[in-house]
């Protein structure tokens, strides 16, 4: 096993960037921006604590869940879950965030990374209601650097091509939570628990 230990080993193994790449981030949302976050329903929010501890959690809602407050600041609203709220913890610690925004069938993402403050109450969470349910936190993102990143991972695991997808590969949702979770839960409880009221709770 030979590790890699600078970055100058790094580079050596992959190359420099082109000039494009490299000067592609930008301190500011560009139109183009505004329009796909208004089309995303979907995102991932990378976090990590004040000692190195990390989370990634996903965060989805009608398109255009994540408000735009100007060219520099954005708000994604919590929803009802588990109450772990891990990525929440850790921003109380250290406010740096990365997020990548998803459009499906899109390979293609947007990535923002800023620092993160939570709010538990402003005037622009009467503009986040879904469903009569007014967020109870809101995440105020200040945006050091957004940019595009292209289709090449997504293309690798032709993730949006249906004919690749076998959702019956591994273990159902109740059987996990059987194994793992709630070992002294029937399994016909928990797939009853997950079935198709488990849609109705999700504000």
């Amino acid at each position: 096993m030979r590790e890699i230990t600078s970055v100058d080993e790094l580079s050596e193994l992959v190359g420099e960037p082109v000039k494009r790449v490299a000067e592609k981030v930008r301190p500011a949302l560009h139109e183009l921006d505004r329009q796909w976050l208004a089309a995303s329903p979907f995102c991932l929010i990378a976090t990590s604590a004040a000692d190195g501890s990390c989370d990634v959690s996903p965060k989805g809602d009608p398109p255009g869940f994540t408000l735009v407050l100007d060219d520099r600041t954005i708000a994604v609203p919590d929803r009802p879950g588990n109450r772990r709220v891990d990525g929440w913890r850790n921003i109380l610690s250290n406010p740096h965030v990365g997020l990548l925004y998803l459009l499906p069938g899109r390979g293609d993402t947007l990535r923002i990374n800023g620092r993160a403050r939570l709010l538990s109450d402003a005037p622009f969470f009467d503009q986040m209601v879904v469903k009569g349910h007014r967020p109870k936190i809101v995440m105020l993102v200040d945006i050091d650097e957004v940019f595009h990143h292209c289709a090449k991972a997504f293309l690798r695991s032709a993730l949006w091509r249906p004919e690749t997808w076998d959702p019956d590969s591994v273990a159902s949702r109740p059987a996990i939570a059987k194994a793992l979770e709630r070992p002294e839960d029937p399994l016909a409880e928990l797939e009853r628990y997950y079935g198709p009221t488990y849609a109705n709770n999700l504000y």
